[in-house]
């Protein structure tokens, strides 16, 4: 089964996919916050990360970074995620291997999941 970690500090947008995506055979993991990263996300073992812009702590844009700059979890893809108008602008920033702006749907989701897994 394959492994997805959200970071968003909105809880019921973890609802929602954690929802969607355990009925598409997705083992989800969630955190509503950035706190201790590298121990949460080397712990979870994720196949790929979707990554909130406004996550708390060090934001999504350190966050990324940080996973991008380990040695061990800079190879797990990391989707940005956020409503900003910017997104491709703050994704690039991150180091992010791709971006999806909200709202978005279940299709596109997994559109862009699906080139990573």
């Amino acid at each position: 089964m394959k492994r997805i970690m959200i970071f968003d500090d909105d809880v019921d947008i973890l609802e929602i996919l954690t929802y969607l995506l355990k009925e598409k055979g997705w083992e989800v993991h969630t955190r509503t916050t950035c706190n201790n990263i590298v121990e949460v996300v080397s712990q979870n073992d994720p196949d790929i990360i979707l990554m909130d812009n406004w996550i708390p702590d060090t934001g999504g844009i350190k966050a990324t970074q940080t996973l991008k700059n380990h040695p061990e979890l800079a190879e797990v893809p990391v989707i940005y995620f956020s409503a900003n108008n910017d997104i491709e602008k703050l994704a690039a920033e991150a180091g992010s291997d791709a971006f999806l702006a909200k709202p978005f749907d279940l299709d596109e989701l997994e559109r862009i999941i699906n080139q990573f897994c």
